[in-house]
């Protein structure tokens, strides 16, 4: 205790404000606020009843970044899943029984103002018109149902980044010396203090992440699939013809996994225990998919099997 008090005094009087580059008021709420956390984080540490064989800043940091994503980020990431639910199975069957009405009416209103042109021309323009149509209406009932894609992937975004950003900066700050992380090693952490040397976790947070893009594909049911492979050949014989099919997911997913090597890079870089944050945090994200995907695939098997067996009841 004496030796962690002592850590913990010689971080408050390294970390002291100096200097006028700033108002003295300013620099003195901005460092307060980081040592609250930084101290809090110690005194947790230590009062935390863990068994003499666990290292307790390693273990504390595991249970901090669990129990916070638990409380601060797994409600946003149902609310998100209960948005999708309702865009894909409430709002787009009402796009899709839509179609062939507007359809006709697109048709009948082309004929009606005389519209000339090759038998390809009035495909083109018969099918932007009922396209603009059907997404103005989709908007509209996105807006009713109340699940509007683009707030349905930025909130949880939004909601993770403070809490990422400032878990991270409380690390940093605690792996400046002097500081009691330099007495605690954990797996291929020499220190918590200072970068892994031999890269396995910057490596195993690269590969946690990419498995977390990836599994998307995991977790469909065979009506997804064939839908998938439908598109897919409808895309290849658009491009076949000459079109420009541009794909926003397949250039996220892209994105996602030069993120993946991105964070190896970075990882290599940052003390130990902020690694060791960041490889728990992507675990828990890669867990939570999973279950919530296994969640999602097993209700739809069952609203599939439900769907079949109405007619079959209907006919006796």
């Amino acid at each position: 205790m004496l030796a962690h008090c002592s850590a913990r005094r010689a971080v408050n009087v390294l970390h002291r404000p100096c200097g006028t580059v700033q108002p003295r008021s300013f620099q003195r709420r901005t460092l307060v606020s980081i040592e609250t956390f930084t101290n809090g984080f110690l005194d947790l540490a230590t009062a935390l009843p863990l068994p003499p064989s666990f290292p307790p800043y390693s273990t504390t940091i595991i249970i901090c970044t669990v129990v916070s994503r638990l409380i601060l980020t797994v409600p946003f990431s149902i609310w998100a899943k209960q948005r999708q639910r309702r865009a894909e199975e409430e709002v787009m069957p009402i796009i899709n029984s839509l179609k062939p009405g507007v359809s006709k009416l697109v048709l009948a209103e082309m004929q009606k103002a005389g519209v000339r042109g090759t038998k390809e021309q009035i495909q083109v323009a018969h099918g932007k018109r009922v396209k603009q149509l059907l997404t103005t209406r989709r908007k509209q009932l996105f807006s009713e149902y109340h699940c509007s894609p683009g707030m349905t992937m930025v909130i949880p975004i939004i909601t993770q980044l403070p809490l990422f950003m400032g878990f991270s900066i409380v690390l940093n700050r605690l792996s400046q010396a002097p500081t009691p992380f330099d007495s605690e090693s954990f797996l291929t952490l020499s220190t918590l203090a200072h970068t892994d040397p031999t890269a396995t976790l910057p490596i195993a947070l690269g590969l946690i992440t990419l498995a977390n893009v990836e599994s998307s594909r995991w977790f469909i049911t065979d009506a997804q699939r064939e839908r998938q492979e439908k598109v897919q050949k409808w895309k290849e014989d658009r491009v076949a013809r000459g079109e420009t099919v541009i794909e926003p997911q397949k250039i996220i997913k892209s994105a996602l996994r030069l993120i993946s090597v991105g964070r190896i890079l970075i990882a290599t870089m940052v003390p130990g225990g902020v690694v060791l944050y960041w490889v728990t945090s992507a675990t828990f994200g890669l867990v939570q998919t999973w279950i919530m995907d296994y969640w999602e695939l097993q209700r739809k098997r069952k609203l599939a099997s439900e769907s079949k067996k109405t007619p079959a009841a209907k006919q006796r």
